[in-house]
């Protein structure tokens, strides 16, 4: 099978075990926890960890639940960043609290964070998985929890902070923010294989050197993104004032009356299109997007790097073809 249908097969396996397990009353609560599993996506963490899983020679099956778990968890930070952010949609759909209101969708966040650990604990056991896994399961989806909401808390300083922060500082932000859940989905694969902390550590740093390669491209997205494919305005993330790594490269670079172009619209709500696009121009003209791209580039290698000892099997292949999707999407 190609890369596609590969996620699509995981996504369809995935997306049918957690909405079994999210199953219950009051009907709406489960609804809203279940929403944007209804609506699609790539599933790209519960990918990561069954693979990685089948790299090592562990089971499916086994993985399946904690596979749920990782996808649940990030449903749950997805709820509530939406919340934070205040935004509206979310993939061409209402957000959670646009859709359902604001108390069902803080609790359907809820919802998702305590099945996930159940889907562990619970499911974990009933598929095979022995209790010191579940209690190691346990310990590092825990752990990475705590990154994620250190890493948001992070990005939320940067971005009321009047001063740029530099480029380490957000590498660092969206190591925690975003990687630290790569990461864990990659070791928790290796854990539910039952090997040994060399292949768990090794998978770790693929998932990490992966999430920090998706993040950054996802930015570049958000600046120099086709809106016909993103089905967002031409340079969304500069009127809105994030301060993600391509504008804070491109504030840096530009000089002159570049420069000052480029604050005038920086967080300019009201700003036309036409000096939107002018900004994404000069974003481009200085290099920024390839720069961007090739820092993504240097992390996925990072991560390929990571499992190049391993032998080859459809798992490695798959993790491979992961990597340079995540480099050259445009989505």
């Amino acid at each position: 099978m190609s890369l596609k249908q590969q996620l699509q097969s995981t996504a369809s396996m995935v997306d049918d075990f957690i909405l079994s397990v999210l199953d219950g009353k009051p009907k709406e609560l489960y609804l809203a926890s279940s929403h944007y599993i209804r609506t699609g996506g790539k599933r790209l963490r519960p990918f990561l960890l069954i693979k990685s899983c089948e790299l090592l020679g562990g089971s499916v099956r086994k993985a399946l639940p904690v596979a749920a778990a990782i996808e649940m968890i990030h449903n749950f930070t997805l709820v509530h960043d939406d919340i934070m952010d205040n935004d509206e949609v979310r993939h061409d759909v209402p957000t959670v609290h646009k859709q359902y209101g604001l108390p069902l969708a803080i609790l359907g966040g809820d919802i998702l964070f305590m099945k996930a650990f159940q889907s562990i604990t619970t499911h974990g056991a009933k598929a095979g998985l022995p209790e010191n896994v579940i209690v190691e399961l346990i310990a590092k989806l825990t752990r990475s929890c705590l990154d994620v909401s250190e890493g948001q808390a992070l990005d939320v300083g940067m971005a009321s902070n009047a001063r740029f922060s530099s480029g380490s500082q957000y590498i660092g932000m969206i190591g925690k923010k975003t990687a630290a859940l790569f990461e864990t989905s990659c070791e928790l694969g290796a854990v539910c294989a039952q090997t040994n902390k060399g292949d768990v550590d090794n998978l770790a740093k693929f998932g990490r050197n992966l999430g920090i390669a998706f993040q950054l491209i996802d930015d570049l997205i958000g600046v120099a993104g086709d809106p016909r494919v993103t089905k967002k305005p031409v340079g969304n993330d500069i009127r809105e004032g994030k301060k993600t790594l391509p504008i804070l490269l491109a504030i840096k670079k530009a000089k002159g009356q570049d420069r000052d172009k480029m604050l005038r619209v920086f967080g300019a709500k009201n700003v036309s299109e036409t000096e939107l696009k002018e900004a994404v121009s000069i974003l481009i003209s200085m290099g920024v997007d390839r720069d961007v791209r090739n820092m993504a580039r240097f992390y996925a290698t990072k991560a390929i790097d990571s499992i190049k000892g391993y032998n080859d099997s459809k798992a490695k292949r798959a993790l491979q073809s992961l990597a340079d999707f995540v480099v050259e999407r445009t989505l």
